[in-house]
């Protein structure tokens, strides 16, 4: 058995064009590769950040009717930026701060389905 690489984490969207805007303008991620169900029922896009192979896939469904429940699950997603200061500013302008962690210096950004996006500096 050959050793293991990360590909890509997937999360379900409700609105899937909110989605992309959020995460284009809070991370700068940008769609390479999107697959549509023949039957409409579907759509998947896999965002990139430019600089890693790991891939965000998100999942749209047709029928689904109301905002995904994330009930106690405390999954998140973690990026790295060069500018901390800078994105915090960001981010507290497109009002997603979610959480601040001053103890560990990082802080956690809310996508539009209540995800969180831990925001941790390059230099710790």
């Amino acid at each position: 058995m050959g050793a293991f690489s990360f590909n890509h984490n997937n999360i379900n969207v409700f609105d899937l064009e909110k989605s992309l805007k959020f995460y284009n303008e809070a991370l700068g991620l940008t769609e390479v590769r999107r697959k549509e169900a023949a039957d409409g029922s579907y759509i998947i896009v896999f965002l990139s950040d430019g600089n890693t192979a790991h891939k965000l896939e998100l999942t749209w469904l047709r029928d689904w009717e109301k905002p995904y429940e994330l009930g106690d699950n405390e999954f998140h997603l973690a990026l790295t930026t060069e500018d901390y200061e800078a994105a915090l500013k960001k981010h507290r302008e497109m009002d997603c701060v979610c959480f601040i962690n001053e103890a560990m210096g990082i802080y956690f950004i809310e996508d539009p389905d209540g995800y969180w996006v831990e925001i941790v500096p390059a230099k710790r």
